[in-house]
């Protein structure tokens, strides 16, 4: 499969040919204790994580170093289980963990988040994750996750606007 980067005005999607890897760049209007939260508390986070026509439950949810992570997604066609570990939470500045799809539960990747503070109450995050094949990499780009990406972090937009 042939991927390339996209840039959107305000979301940066770096996917390299034959790479296990792809990263993604956005800036927020909002400081990174805000951003940080938003990606640790459960109430936040099923408000914003994913495409608009999807509702989030969690199951389980520990967002310290060592603890660990389960929602449900569902939409019309049903329900995705995903479940990961989090291996470090350096609050306001960085997440490390992992991320599973129970539908391809040999695929798990490893996720690094990590918030700059870019002054004047803006934040830049910046999201690499690295998928145990090129094949599951590809696969995942191709299952319309940059729609869920960007139509996420327009909920989280609007979320973080909300806060202030």
């Amino acid at each position: 499969m042939t991927t390339a980067d996209t840039d959107y005005s305000d979301l940066k999607l770096e996917v390299p040919d034959g790479s296990q890897s792809l990263s993604i760049t956005r800036d927020f209007a909002a400081s990174p204790d805000k951003v940080f939260r938003a990606h640790t508390d459960p109430e936040l986070f099923v408000r914003w994580c994913g495409p608009d026509t999807i509702t989030n439950t969690i199951r389980e949810w520990d967002a310290t170093t060592g603890g660990h992570w389960s929602y449900l997604a569902s939409d019309d066609d049903g329900e995705y289980g995903f479940f990961g570990s989090f291996h470090e939470v350096r609050e306001n500045e960085r997440i490390v963990q992992t991320f599973t799809f129970e539908g391809f539960p040999d695929a798990v990747s490893l996720e690094i988040l990590t918030l700059s503070d870019l002054g004047d109450g803006r934040t830049r995050l910046n999201s690499t994750s690295i998928f145990d094949s090129v094949e599951s990499r590809d696969g995942m780009v191709a299952s319309g996750m940059e729609v869920g990406i960007r139509e996420g972090y327009e909920k989280l937009d609007r979320l973080l606007r909300e806060a202030q």
